[in-house]
């Protein structure tokens, strides 16, 4: 008989940037839920990694746990990432959370450049620092597109094209890390409740004009799109490489 696909990522462990924020926290929830190593990296402390009928504590760095661990990370910097990839031994997954974007200010030529350093730069930064990791355990990286990466936003020039650009990187680190046997997709969310989104929820015109195109008619939670993230990180994935899935309700579908 054929083996049934395991959708398990019980035991591996997991390195997800920006790990203190809405999706990424959600990320580390989902796969510590279901018995991964999760290793947060990002500028501050996360508050709440547990889930969340726990009691959630700040982390400090190196603060090690069974299955918790906290590490800063500027994905700015080389060094800083490089340092990191030093420090941890072994690793099967590693997503790329960390974000920003500043709303009308992105046309601003040093705003746009570090824009694009974090999503699409830190992502390649993350990819060749752990390379030897990922080989070593058959592992996977998985980035994190946008809705954006198939449309323009006159609001946020930066964040668009860092994300449009995260499409076509994800193909083509998948072409080159499969001779390591590495898969490299990429998640596109849709309309996330996140303190990112907050100005948008709370315009009553662009709220009503974004649910008036979701089918569902309502934006998503951040755990909504960590299914997703542990598909991809589980062996039931193993013939998926170099594609970005939307996970967003139907919006650019409609």
């Amino acid at each position: 008989m054929t083996e049934q696909p395991s959708f398990s990522v019980a035991g591996k462990t997991v390195l997800i940037t920006g790990g203190t924020g809405g999706i990424g926290g959600a990320f580390a929830r989902g796969f510590l839920t279901h018995g991964a190593k999760v290793i947060v990296a990002d500028l501050k402390p996360p508050r709440e990694l547990q889930p969340r009928e726990l009691q959630p504590r700040e982390l400090q760095p190196g603060d090690l746990r069974p299955d918790i661990r906290y590490e800063p990370l500027d994905v700015r910097d080389d060094a800083a990432v490089d340092a990191l990839a030093a420090r941890i031994e072994t690793l099967d997954t590693v997503i790329h959370c960390a974000g920003r974007l500043v709303r009308w200010e992105e046309y601003k030529p040093e705003v746009f450049m570090d824009i694009l350093n974090i999503h699409l730069v830190g992502n390649l930064r993350l990819a060749n620092a752990f390379r030897p990791h990922l080989r070593a355990t058959q592992g996977c990286l998985i980035n994190i597109g946008s809705m954006y990466s198939y449309f323009g936003a006159a609001h946020i020039p930066a964040y668009a094209a860092a994300k449009t650009a995260v499409v076509s990187l994800t193909k083509s680190l998948a072409l080159s890390f499969a001779a390591d046997g590495i898969r490299v997709n990429a998640i596109a969310p849709g309309w996330i409740k996140t303190e990112i989104s907050r100005p948008g929820r709370e315009d009553p015109a662009f709220n009503a004009k974004v649910t008036a195109r979701l089918p569902g008619g309502e934006w998503a939670e951040p755990e909504d799109l960590a299914g997703t993230a542990i598909f991809l990180a589980s062996p039931a994935a193993r013939l998926i490489t170099g594609v970005t899935i939307p996970v967003d309700g139907g919006y650019t579908a409609s």
